[in-house]
């Protein structure tokens, strides 16, 4: 059974800097393809960040150049290094690993960006 916990969320003003962490129970985390999902105040889940079993990465164009995301597979972990942080940014964001045709969620973790 697959269990992931997310930590690192937090309070940070605009402008600083979050790197939130993933930690993966089970033995297909090499294998799986990772990745971060958010969700804001009143907003559908959107998709954030994917890095592949082979660490190809890819980020939706609203965190380009601000968030990188990466993964280590001795550790099972995958995290997201987020800079220059913006109010918008402001949501819960969530780990999901993907194998086959399953889908596996983590809790979540709160990020603010206020002043």
């Amino acid at each position: 059974q697959v269990q992931l916990v997310e930590s690192g969320g937090g309070l940070v003003q605009p402008g600083g800097s979050l790197r939130l962490s993933c930690a993966a129970s089970g033995s297909i985390f090499s294998r799986a393809v990772m990745g971060w999902y958010r969700q804001g105040p009143g907003r559908q889940r959107e998709w954030v960040a994917t890095i592949g079993s082979g660490s190809t990465t890819s980020y939706v164009d609203s965190v380009k150049g601000r968030f990188a995301i990466s993964r280590d597979n001795a550790r099972n972990t995958v995290s997201l290094q987020m800079n220059s942080l913006k109010p918008e940014d402001t949501a819960v964001y969530y780990c999901r690993m993907g194998w086959g045709s399953q889908a596996y969620w983590g809790q979540g973790t709160q990020v603010t960006v206020s002043s």
